[in-house]
């Protein structure tokens, strides 16, 4: 369990389109195998310190003539952002994703000061 030692909580939320592979002939939607995109999400406001992260799908376009495997993760959380990570493999084929975010945790006063 993250305790919070702040009485200032911060919460940020999006959407991100990860890719949209059928319009081009992209790897997700014409590869096989391990595949995975990553893209960098900036806060609005950096924390204080690392927050929790929560992802999920928003919306995924898919063949459904093939198994439908998929992992959404968030990496390399720090104060001022993450990787929204989205992996899938075997035969899948996956034309877009977009994927919803939500992040919370401390955030700084107005007068706090950073002593070295």
């Amino acid at each position: 369990m993250k305790r919070l030692e702040n009485h200032l909580i911060g919460i940020d939320q999006g959407d991100a389109i990860l890719f949209s592979d059928f319009e081009d002939g992209g790897e997700m939607w014409t590869g096989r195998g391990q595949r995975e995109r990553r893209r960098r999400v900036a806060f609005s406001e950096e924390f204080r310190v690392p927050p929790s992260v929560h992802v999920s799908i928003s919306m995924w376009d898919v063949d459904t003539k093939t198994a439908l495997r998929a992992d959404v993760s968030a990496e390399l959380i720090d104060a001022a952002g993450f990787d929204l990570v989205f992996r899938t493999w075997g035969d899948t084929r996956v034309a877009r994703v977009r994927v919803a975010w939500m992040a919370m945790g401390e955030v700084r006063q107005p007068d706090e000061w950073d002593l070295y």
